[in-house]
């Protein structure tokens, strides 16, 4: 009783600072918004430019009826693709594309993503935006090696992770690379939305810029050299955007090749406002398709080891977590929208209980966003085709498995309750 006292009075004695930005901040390692303490339960929507467009794939309509959807239940923070990039045609690579090539912009996604952030804006939302991507759906990594001249990006449905990943191991270290990624940054931080007339850099509907989607190094020779290029990212960010936080996007430890001292060092950058980590039980090997029941208590303890070796750091430097990454599959792997979710609801139930527990403690573990938001989306196949409505799991993986649909009641109950209690611990509003 006696910590959370002292957390509150010193949350106090820095509000009045904060209270006058209308910006997310990040106060004393706790994120502080309208001067109030900022715990939350989010969720993963990549697809919300494509979706905000009026060219292919665009659905504003839809885009509308989301947004009120979520923030009706008490979610207002949304991890959000800029856009992917490279060519199209490619079964496991989201489309339309944003870049084209380097420098060559594909400006309806352009004018989705103002739309979105205009309508988040009017509802007090707030997205988190990455940037880049180091797996295949997006472009991301690929995508620039291809253009630094490191050869043909390999295709994971046709040539296999393991030689993807060796590919794209070559980014750490390919300075070309890196130069056409920082001009993509800087053209999108300096834009101004057609529809607000606000600068991107002076728009609180922005959150957070993030470096990428689940940034790896892919091999342990390379860490000094992806630590140096995550540190100079968040600096290229820092000079064109003082007013929005910076966070990285990573797994913590499992996307730091199982490094935990490099994940420190990359979050303990003075440019690195929080940090982040991700997590799958399923894919990890935590849980077996045919007894995702049966390993719930295993995926429970994993998870709360995870995350208590990752607070640990993040009480060492100062700096709020945030688990903005997390999945479970539906029952039976099943992928159709109101089957039935019960292993996924216990385990959600558990994710956002270790959030709200640790906000009546004045924790570092302020927030999550769980993978992802299928909202009102109808998949019409196993995997994405042009076309199909966009759920929440890209094209590479079969829709609907780790979406959370507007039709999944039992899980809406679950996020509700959490959000409720969040609020409450708080006196949010």
């Amino acid at each position: 009783m006696r910590k959370l006292l002292f957390f509150i009075l010193s949350l106090m004695a820095t509000s009045f600072a904060s209270a006058a930005s209308p910006f997310v901040q990040v106060s004393n390692g706790h994120f502080v918004r309208d001067g109030k303490p900022y715990y939350y339960v989010g969720t993963n929507m990549w697809y919300g430019a494509i979706l905000g467009s009026e060219g292919r794939g665009g659905d504003r309509k839809r885009l509308c009826r989301e947004l009120d959807y979520l923030k009706k239940n008490g979610i207002d923070n949304l991890r959000i693709l800029v856009g992917s990039d490279g060519e199209e045609g490619i079964k496991t690579k989201v489309e339309p594309t944003l870049q084209k090539a380097p420098g060559v912009y594909n400006d309806t996604i352009l004018a989705g993503l103002d739309y979105l952030l205009m309508e988040m804006g009017k509802r007090k939302m707030v997205a988190v935006l990455y940037l880049n991507n180091s797996w295949e759906w997006s472009g991301g990594y690929g995508f620039y090696l291809e253009h630094a001249g490191a050869g043909k990006a390999p295709q994971t449905d046709v040539d296999g992770y393991p030689k993807y990943m060796e590919f794209v191991s070559q980014f750490a270290t390919n300075e070309k690379a890196h130069q056409l990624f920082y001009n993509y940054v800087r053209f999108i931080l300096s834009r101004t939305n057609r529809y607000t007339g606000k600068a991107y850099k002076d728009d609180p509907a922005i959150m957070s810029w993030q470096i990428g989607n689940e940034p790896r190094a892919f091999k342990k020779e390379v860490l000094p050299q992806f630590e140096e290029w995550l540190s100079e990212a968040s600096a290229l960010i820092r000079s064109l955007d003082p007013n929005h936080l910076i966070s990285i996007g990573s797994e913590g430890a499992w996307g730091c090749e199982g490094d935990l001292s490099c994940w420190e060092r990359i979050c303990a950058d003075k440019n690195v406002d929080y940090c982040n980590v991700h997590l799958w039980p399923y894919n990890w090997g935590w849980a077996r398709k045919d007894h995702l029941t049966e390993d719930l208590e295993r995926s429970e303890k994993n998870t709360k080891d995870y995350i208590d070796q990752h607070l640990t750091v993040c009480d060492r430097i100062n700096k709020p977590l945030v688990m903005e990454e997390f999945g479970f599959p539906r029952d039976g792997m099943s992928y159709t929208p109101g089957s039935p979710v019960t292993a996924r609801d216990a385990y959600y139930k558990y994710v956002f209980s270790l959030v709200a527990d640790n906000a009546t403690k004045g924790g570092k573990f302020a927030g999550c966003n769980f993978w992802a938001w299928g909202g009102y989306a109808q998949p019409r196949h196993e995997f994405w085709q042009p076309g199909d409505d966009y759920c929440g799991d890209p094209s590479q993986e079969a829709q609907g498995l780790n979406s959370v649909f507007a039709k999944d009641k039992s899980t809406m109950k679950v996020v509700k309750k959490e959000v409720k209690r969040m609020k409450r611990i708080k006196g949010q509003r």
